[in-house]
């Protein structure tokens, strides 16, 4: 980001060029079910006809998000965390990691990546910080590894523990041992103390209706998805010492108001795990 005008106004210009508004993008129908203004009636369309196809898919989003706050609280204050590395962070929103983890730890320090046009555009969102802490934004691939840690380590000291967030982005990785391996890779590079945090959506034959909206997505909207089942989604925790209650839905992953009954059960499923 500049604070030069012309050169301010030729990013937009540019930005607003990447942009697709006439199909249908994950990350705004995302943003739309979470109640966001970032979005176009394209998105909203085809979110509210994912959401004929399985009335409780909203619920996802919510869920997720409410799991990232979670999440992100435990590793600060139980596991001593005070850097993290969100890909794939999406549009902003409430609680967005470096709000939840600089309220609880002011010095805390966040880099986020994300390749979406609509998602750089706001950005400066994601770029506030407590004076103590610093939060830092990369426009780049998941797969661009090296490029993404070399941007990072400008702001995140890698001999000291981080969190790697990866919340419903790696269902964006349709080969299997890509996506298993673009996730070791990135926790290989990171130091022990580091934790994994992962969410991806699952199929499974208690929810058929999943599929068939994940189905209805893949034939209009834009990244296509891959579903897995739990076992695989737990894959990719493997060799890491996964923290109770494992890889569970979303939802029901250590819930704040236990009021006895167990959370309904969301096809986003997610865990944490310690590196050693």
């Amino acid at each position: 980001m500049t604070d030069n005008p012309a050169a301010t106004n030729d990013v937009a210009v540019s930005l607003r060029a990447r942009i697709n508004t006439s199909q249908p993008h994950t990350a705004r129908i995302w943003n739309y079910w979470l109640g966001g203004k970032d979005n176009y009636e394209v998105d909203r369309a085809a979110g509210d006809q994912i959401r004929q196809l399985h009335p409780g898919i909203g619920e996802y989003a919510r869920a997720d998000r409410l799991f990232l706050g979670r999440a992100v609280r435990h590793l600060v204050e139980e596991a001593g965390i005070r850097q993290f590395l969100d890909v794939g962070t999406g549009l902003p929103t409430a609680d967005n990691t470096h709000e939840v983890a600089q309220r609880i730890s002011p010095e805390s320090r966040i880099v986020y990546v994300d390749n979406d046009p609509l998602v750089l555009a706001h950005a400066r969102a994601l770029l506030t910080s407590t004076p103590e802490g610093r939060t830092d934004y990369l426009d780049e691939d998941l797969r661009n590894v090296d490029a993404i840690l070399e941007h990072a380590s400008k702001t995140l000291d890698f001999s000291e523990p981080v969190a790697l967030i990866l919340l419903g982005v790696v269902i964006f990785i349709g080969e299997d041992d890509e996506a298993y391996g673009l996730v070791r890779t990135l926790m290989d590079r990171l130091p022990a103390g580091s934790h994994l945090v992962l969410s991806h959506t699952v199929t499974h034959p208690s929810m058929p209706d999943v599929d068939e909206a994940v189905k209805f997505w893949n034939e209009h909207g834009t990244p296509k998805l891959t579903q897995r089942t739990p076992a695989d989604v737990t894959r990719f925790f493997d060799g890491f010492q996964l923290l109770e209650p494992g890889v569970v839905s979303c939802s029901r992953w250590r819930p704040e108001h236990d009021n006895g009954a167990e959370p309904e059960e969301v096809a986003m499923f997610g865990g944490v795990a310690r590196k050693d």
